[in-house]
């Protein structure tokens, strides 16, 4: 994470010599459980009979998740981005286990 850089202000900025540099930062900041996970959406629909929004994810560690329902309408914005257009997504979670394929607190669309 060398030549990482961070400033103070009401947001929040990193700089780096390269996107991994970044990562590594924001992951760092956010605390020493936080990992970073990547996946390709393929599926996005709206079911009124099953919850509402629903996306299916494939997962580059393996595994497919599908969520209907209890998607915010800021996640659903990430994901319609990431549908659009190279349709990969990262996801920084802290959750054990495989709970981090449901975690969306901290969700990317990655270009």
């Amino acid at each position: 994470m060398a030549g990482a850089k961070k400033r103070d202000s009401a947001g929040r900025q990193l700089r780096g010599p390269s996107a991994e540099a970044v990562d590594a930062a924001q992951a760092q900041e956010a605390g020493a459980k936080f990992e970073w996970h990547f996946g390709r959406v393929t599926r996005m629909g709206t079911y009124d009979f099953a919850g509402g929004r629903g996306v299916t994810i494939v997962w580059e560690e393996g595994g497919v998740t599908s969520q209907q329902g209890e998607i915010t309408d800021p996640q659903w914005e990430v994901f319609k981005v990431a549908f659009l257009t190279t349709g990969r997504i990262a996801v920084l979670s802290d959750a054990d286990g495989e709970g981090w394929m449901y975690d969306y607190r901290f969700l990317e669309a990655v270009r």
